[in-house]
């Protein structure tokens, strides 16, 4: 199956190549998108710089030496680097401002931040008004509180986010696997809107489509509310069609499957979604494209757009793409992987095992969880009843296993996991086109749906 490399925007037809990304050397953090020239005569191209086409080049042989990037002109004590194939930011204090709130006035500052910040109020993170304090400091009306802490993000994916289109007050992007795209929990630098804003200069956008943080693919993105506000419009009145592609285990049907099982959130702190009576309606359609012996290419086109909707269709189908640490976890779910859907009982099992083997928001696991254990192997000769079961007393033991080779910040004694590897940074669901009338987005094919990939081997 070969890629459409072309993007399309009414009339307009244009040929991006890997290398090629729009030149964005006209705007600065102050400047709006529509400061920069989209017109056909001006709109200019450039080859990615030195550092990203060695960044490049390296993330292909997996040997990236420590190379530390720039510090951060947002936040100048931020330090990004590369490391093994990661994109990586130095642990940083980040300062919470809040002022006083009506129910801590005349309360002194360790009755409203509890015993367990003595710590922090003895070390001066804890200020008001800018100023170290005692924890005898009484609250006034107006004071300005402020909480340092030690920042820990988690590394993302070296490979740079690839700008695709800058037109009409769109900007469309590759979004490579691993970024999440809004600051949220521990991400704030490593993030979509955040390294689009230090790196390229596009500020106060809103991203028009959403996409999981292990998602890749095409993403869509405006500085002007208006048109996130109809660009959503048009998503509810289904004016656009989106097309992901992946890849999942087993040997998917052939022909067009459908798949409109209605679809809840069953826990909030995992973001972990199940096909259930009461869920919200959601339809995907799904086509074979290729299978290997072992796992298959499938197109999907979501007619709607819950949260995990071709994941959890996926599962339910018997097929769950093949490397989703979430849901194709027998570990978890048990060697029936969810398929035909679990009751309440299994399912609140199933969510306590998750989040025993370490997993917590949107997904993500603490990485030294995973290492591999005799005790985590799925017994086979247990029934579909007791399977799920057993496996809590088998993640408990692993789970132990690991807990005296964690290291913890001498700043901030914070637990200090090991980096993810390279394949625990991506699934295999891609964005791989969106449509509407008269403009077309569409990214090229992912390395792992190439006929020749082998990649799979491990995971049948």
């Amino acid at each position: 199956m070969e890629a459409d490399h072309r993007v399309h925007k009414s009339t307009l037809v244009r040929t991006i190549s890997e290398t090629d990304i729009i030149d964005c050397s006209k705007i600065n953090n102050s400047k709006d998108v529509d400061d920069v020239e989209t017109s056909n005569s001006n709109v200019k191209k450039r080859k990615i710089s030195d550092q990203n086409i060695k960044i490049e080049s390296n993330l292909k042989s997996n040997q990236i030496s420590k190379q530390i990037v720039n510090k951060d002109n947002l936040d100048d004590d931020v330090v990004v680097y590369y490391e093994n194939g990661l994109r990586k930011v130095k642990p940083y204090y980040y300062e919470y401002r809040t002022f006083a709130k009506g129910r801590w006035l005349g309360r002194n500052i360790l009755d409203v931040f509890s015993t367990e910040k003595a710590y922090a109020i003895e070390k001066g993170l804890i200020t008001v008004n800018s100023k170290k304090i005692t924890a005898q400091t009484i609250i006034k009306n107006q004071d300005l509180i402020g909480h340092r802490i030690h920042r820990h993000e988690p590394p993302v994916t070296a490979e740079p986010i690839k700008i695709l289109c800058v037109e009409n007050d769109y900007i469309v992007i590759n979004k490579p696997s691993s970024i999440p795209v809004h600051p949220s929990g521990r991400y704030r630098h490593n993030t979509v809107l955040h390294i689009l804003q230090k790196e390229h200069g596009f500020s106060n956008l809103h991203s028009l489509n959403r996409l999981d943080r292990l998602t890749s693919g095409i993403m869509i993105l405006s500085s002007k509310k208006a048109k996130a506000q109809e660009f959503e419009q048009q998503m509810k009145n289904r004016k656009i069609q989106k097309e992901y592609i992946c890849r999942v285990a087993g040997e998917f049907p052939e022909g067009k499957v459908i798949c409109d099982k209605p679809i809840k959130i069953v826990s909030h702190k995992l973001g972990l979604n199940v096909v259930h009576e009461n869920g919200k309606p959601c339809t995907t359609i799904f086509e074979r494209i290729n299978y290997n012996g072992r796992t298959s290419v499938v197109k999907c086109k979501p007619l709607t757009g819950r949260t995990h909707q071709i994941r959890v269709h996926l599962q339910y189908l018997g097929h769950p793409i093949a490397n989703d640490p979430l849901y194709a976890n027998s570990k978890a779910w048990g060697s029936e992987l969810g398929k035909g859907g679990i009751g309440e009982e299994k399912t609140n099992v199933v969510i306590e095992n998750l989040i025993k083997e370490g997993f917590c928001e949107d997904g993500e696991m603490n990485f030294d969880t995973q290492k591999e254990t005799k005790d985590c192997n799925v017994s086979q000769t247990n029934t579909e009843e007791n399977e799920i079961t057993d496996l809590q007393n088998q993640n408990n033991h692993a789970k132990d296993s690991i807990i005296s080779d964690i290291k913890f910040c001498e700043e901030c004694s914070i637990a200090k996991f090991s980096d993810p590897l390279l394949h625990q940074l991506l699934i295999w669901l891609h964005a791989l086109k969106y449509e509407g009338d008269g403009w077309k987005y569409e990214s090229e094919l992912p390395f792992w749906s190439k006929d020749d990939f082998d990649g799979d081997i491990k995971y049948v």
